[in-house]
């Protein structure tokens, strides 16, 4: 661990260094550290700020069920127990100035904030304090048992400095206790998140409030139940793609999207295809998942196209074009965002009548229309793999066929394929994804460094990888 730092040691003089990355030790994250250590203690504070030139009897600082009335014991206290999420903070601060070769702006206060490179002939500012909510009222040792929450999000925006995004999602996620994963890229941000009800409702107006965002709403944010435990960790960066189609975003942009449709919208047209076989005959409703979240829960009538990727999703529709000419296309997803580039792309091939995409995806049509025409699960990219809105199984077991809808990891190490397998073959040692790793899992396969290594199983080898659809 590093030495611990107090606010009030000399900061290193770094007004005439060309490169941060040359600085060695404390001196090359002290300022960093310094801010990190600064906002810790801010957010633990209580009382009216202004009267601390009163004398300050109406500060003090609240940690770990402890009360502080003099700065020095916060400061100790936070230095002997707090260091690990202090220099969390303290990297996320850092990435910015040694992505943007930064350096810190010189004040004779704790305003936090850091400079950024020149654009225009004009100096930014990036405020990490400004840009981070107050959570000195928050005690989450005391609520990280409560009922908590997973947000998915997306916002499609033009964003110059995604780096700088990235290490303000950092800060953020680990001052409110989030884990999930943040996706930048200079598209826009993609995310999904999960922690107490407190935390969420912060992140959420947090979000809101940063300029870049406030074209967002706060139904843009689907929720389901569940909260930081339905993630390992906690993974933010920064992408050539918000989601990932394997298609330069420049060469086809979620600004050519097809037509958004509301839920309600939406709706009405699954019921007249569901109603009427020549609007069947002229419409294709295009699930744009990947074969295993089709499988567990999909639209009645929908073409679900037997991809493992949305990466193959482009390939899928070029080997498949015709059967797209002179159609009406209805499309979703899980929350909107494949959509989004997913009818961009299948526009610009300039064959369908029109294209439709469902905005907020399945899971804004679920809190709507719970018995509506979807049946079955969402699946949702986390430790829960999916969410119930009907009590509809639509799947089955592997191994016996009884209707099943809850995945499992396949038990072979070096396997990262999704089992259905139920109870009762669990039990009896089916727990594999497929014969063959049924087989290699009885002795586990690793490398010369004791790394599982990944092998195409039976499941992968036998799939093909762009299926062709016949025309209906």
């Amino acid at each position: 661990m590093e030495t611990p730092f107090y606010p009030g040691m000399p900061e290193p003089d770094i007004e005439n260094c060309e490169n941060w990355r040359e600085l060695n030790g404390r001196r090359r994250r002290g300022p960093a550290r310094k801010r990190a250590f600064a906002l810790f203690i801010k957010s633990r504070q209580f009382g009216n700020a202004s009267s601390q030139d009163m004398g300050g009897q109406n500060i003090y600082w609240e940690c770990c069920g402890q009360q502080f009335e003099e700065e020095v014991g916060i400061h100790k206290h936070v230095a002997n127990e707090h260091m690990p999420d202090v220099l969390q903070q303290t990297e996320a601060i850092f990435e910015v100035l040694a992505q943007n070769n930064t350096k810190l702006t010189k004040k004779h206060d704790s305003s936090d904030k850091v400079a950024l490179p020149e654009h225009n002939g004009t100096e930014e500012e990036f405020d990490i304090s400004a840009w981070l909510p107050d959570t000195s009222h928050i005690n989450f040792d005391e609520i990280a048992c409560a009922a908590g929450e997973v947000l998915l999000y997306y916002s499609y925006c033009d964003i110059e400095e995604p780096q700088v995004i990235c290490a303000w999602q950092k800060a953020l996620c680990h001052q409110l206790h989030l884990t999930g994963k943040v996706r930048i890229s200079k598209e826009g941000i993609n995310g999904t998140v999960g922690g107490c009800k407190t935390a969420t409702k912060l992140y959420i107006q947090t979000m809101l409030s940063h300029p870049l965002f406030q074209t967002m709403s706060t139904e843009d944010f689907k929720r389901s139940a569940g909260g930081a435990h339905c993630f390992r960790d906690l993974r933010v960066g920064v992408f050539k793609e918000v989601v990932p189609m394997g298609v330069d975003p420049e060469k086809v942009s979620y600004k050519d999207a097809g037509i958004h449709l509301t839920p309600e919208e939406f709706h009405r047209k699954v019921e007249a295809l569901s109603n009427n076989a020549q609007i069947r005959k002229d419409t294709i409703l295009l699930d744009c998942r990947n074969f295993y979240e089709s499988k567990i829960g999909n639209f009645q009538y929908c073409l679900a196209p037997n991809i493992r990727k949305f990466s193959y999703f482009p390939d899928y529709v070029d080997t498949n074009l015709e059967c797209f000419k002179d159609k009406q296309v209805l499309m979703y997803c899980t929350g909107g965002i494949r959509c989004e580039r997913g009818s961009a792309y299948l526009r610009s091939k300039d064959v369908c009548k029109e294209v439709y995409q469902l905005k907020g995806g399945i899971h804004k049509y679920l809190e709507q229309f719970p018995s509506g025409f979807y049946r079955g699960k969402l699946f949702v990219f986390d430790d829960r793999y999916a969410i119930s809105a009907n009590d509809d199984i639509i799947s089955e077991c592997r191994y016996c066929g009884v209707p099943w809808d809850e995945y499992r990891l396949c038990s072979t190490s070096y396997c990262c394929q999704l089992v259905l397998s139920c109870v009762h073959c669990r039990e009896k040692g089916l727990v594999a994804c497929c014969g063959t790793c049924q087989e290699k899992g009885k002795a586990t396969s690793e490398t010369q460094s004791g790394r599982p290594r990944k092998e195409e199983c039976e499941c992968t080898e036998t799939r093909v990888r762009i299926p062709v659809m016949l025309p209906h």
